[in-house]
């Protein structure tokens, strides 16, 4: 087995922590990492606490398509929750996400210290998301391992 490169690592680490979502239209992860590597955070995809599950008791939002709808579903996006709960977001380096992070999302970690975003897959919007990113010259990364 070859050894997989850092990008790879923490993506399938995204994929992982993506399994823990409650959305039932998406499950997203998000693994935010300092310079030296170290895991600082994670996140993803479901509803507030003390909240039902989306996979329990369907939103408002449930029905839509993905990216679409956004102002029914009751999910706090793995970005966010990853951000909420990152202790001092000015450690932050590369965020790795199973999906491409929608327009606000980007606007969060736009609003750290991060400079690096390794994404697995594309969403609807994420041509609007990667200019604005761009905008700042930070790096924006598409990873697709087989």
């Amino acid at each position: 087995m070859i050894r997989p490169s850092i990008d790879e690592y923490f993506i399938d680490m995204a994929k992982l922590v993506s399994t823990r979502g409650t959305c039932i239209r998406r499950k997203v992860g998000c693994v935010l990492v300092s310079r030296d590597n170290q895991v600082l955070a994670t996140g993803y995809n479901g509803v507030p606490s003390r909240f039902s599950h989306c996979i329990d008791e369907p939103c408002d939002g449930a029905s839509y398509a993905s990216g679409h709808g956004l102002d029914k579903c009751e999910a706090i996006h793995a970005e966010m929750n990853a951000v909420i709960h990152c202790h001092d977001i000015k450690m932050i380096h590369t965020a790795y996400c199973t999906t491409a992070p929608c327009i606000n999302c980007i606007k969060v970690l736009l609003n750290t210290s991060c400079k690096r975003l390794v994404i697995f897959e594309s969403y609807p919007h994420s041509e609007t998301s990667k200019k604005l990113w761009h905008q700042d010259n930070r790096i924006w990364h598409s990873i697709k391992k087989s």
